[in-house]
């Protein structure tokens, strides 16, 4: 009898910027407790945001203020250089 390995099961997000469903892993995300910080574990606790590894997203998600709608926090001028300064280190 063939051994049957049952498949992983892959948790999806979505990308909060372009909305295209992903593999959790493949998504950047944004925690927000009492300051906004780059999760690049995915463990970190408080609300959560996800962002596609392109730098698009990231000005997007910036620009029509869908990050701090998502994180439901206003974002400050510092969290915002934080995540600005990110962005540049992307590609596309």
């Amino acid at each position: 009898m063939a051994s049957m390995v049952a498949a992983k099961h892959v948790p999806q997000r979505t990308c909060i910027a372009c909305r295209e469903t992903r593999g959790k892993r493949e998504l950047v995300r944004i925690v927000y407790t009492d300051r906004l910080e780059i999760d690049l574990s995915g463990k970190k606790p408080g609300r959560g945001a996800y962002l596609c590894h392109r730098r698009a997203c990231w000005e997007g998600a910036l620009a029509k203020g869908r990050l701090e709608h998502a994180l439901r926090a206003k974002i400050s001028s510092a969290d915002r250089q934080t995540i600005e300064d990110y962005a540049r280190t992307l590609t596309g």
